[in-house]
């Protein structure tokens, strides 16, 4: 059984930065084809963040563009997501997704992501 674990979230000021770790746990055969990091406000409907393929090509929401950063340690499944330049519309619970779909493009399709782990919050003030 594979899990998915997040860790890093805080609460920051507007302009901070906090990093999100997202770790597997549970023995499996192969990496994940794709890893991503979705996020749900209170009152909104889940959106995708930022998502990393195997070759470390990355997509990211327009709304964090030039301030996130995903990366991947590929050896061990671990995801991080480097978040700079914080704004109060950043507050959100930040979740972690993956899948094994080798052949196709990663996408911020939260259909298509079958692990996911518990979420952490971040919390941004002014």
């Amino acid at each position: 059984q594979v899990q998915l674990v997040e860790s890093g979230g805080g609460s920051v000021q507007a302009g901070g930065s906090l990093r999100l770790s997202c770790a597997r746990i549970g023995v499996i055969y192969s990496t994940f084809a794709c890893m991503a990091w979705f996020r749900q406000a209170p009152g909104k409907e889940r959106e995708g963040v930022a998502v990393i393929e195997g070759d470390a090509t990355t997509t990211y929401a327009d709304s964090v563009k030039g301030r996130f950063t995903i990366s991947k340690d590929n050896a061990e499944d671990i995801l991080y997501l480097q978040m700079s330049s914080l704004e109060i519309e950043d507050t959100s619970m930040y979740t972690c997704a993956a899948h094994f779909t080798y052949g196709r493009r990663c996408r911020l399709v939260e259909s298509e992501y079958p692990y996911w782990g518990q979420g952490t919050q971040v919390t941004v003030s002014s």
